[in-house]
């Protein structure tokens, strides 16, 4: 088994967990109703995390526009294909959820985009806050609050949504 490393830091939208290997960052997570995944478990940390922490620390302080931090993103296919299309996306950038479909070679795909996109395990650093609907409104968020922790992330980098 790999061994796992685990870090928590403060934020404007809550406390974030990062989980990562000794490669790669591996997991996210935005804190939901003052708890994390792995609350009862003490940091062990290392130079990834450590990496991560900083990049973070910059993008909430408004310094940092993009990450380089490496990730190890695990999961099928088809949302490989898609957080590798939300890694393209730079700051302030946004797409819909039907021009991610299209991008990936699945048109008409919408709500499996949707799927993938919410299934991001390292949201922020792939930046999943940045897909709308079509027409520009904001559909859901699966991190941190949900709406509003998206709300927080597009307006911080001046991303405009319908209402």
């Amino acid at each position: 088994m790999t061994e796992r490393f685990l870090a928590r830091l403060e934020s404007p939208i809550g406390r974030i967990e990062l989980l990562a290997d000794h490669e790669a960052l591996t997991s996210l997570t935005i804190e939901r109703d003052g708890s994390l995944p792995h609350d009862d478990e003490p940091e062990h940390r290392n130079a990834v995390l450590e990496t991560a922490a900083i990049q973070l620390d910059e993008y909430f302080a408004g310094t940092r526009t993009d990450f380089d931090v490496p990730v190890h993103l695990q999961g099928t296919e088809f949302q490989r294909a898609v957080w590798g299309r939300l890694q393209q996306l730079r700051w302030g950038d946004a797409t819909s959820y039907g021009a991610l479909a299209a991008a990936v070679g699945k048109p008409g795909s919408a709500r499996a985009i949707g799927g993938a996109v919410g299934a991001n395990p390292v949201p922020i650093i792939v930046g999943c806050h940045r897909v709308l609907a079509s027409d520009g409104r904001i559909t859901g968020y699966s991190g941190g609050e949900g709406v509003p922790t998206k709300l927080w992330l597009l307006g911080h980098e001046r991303i405009g949504f319908a209402a």
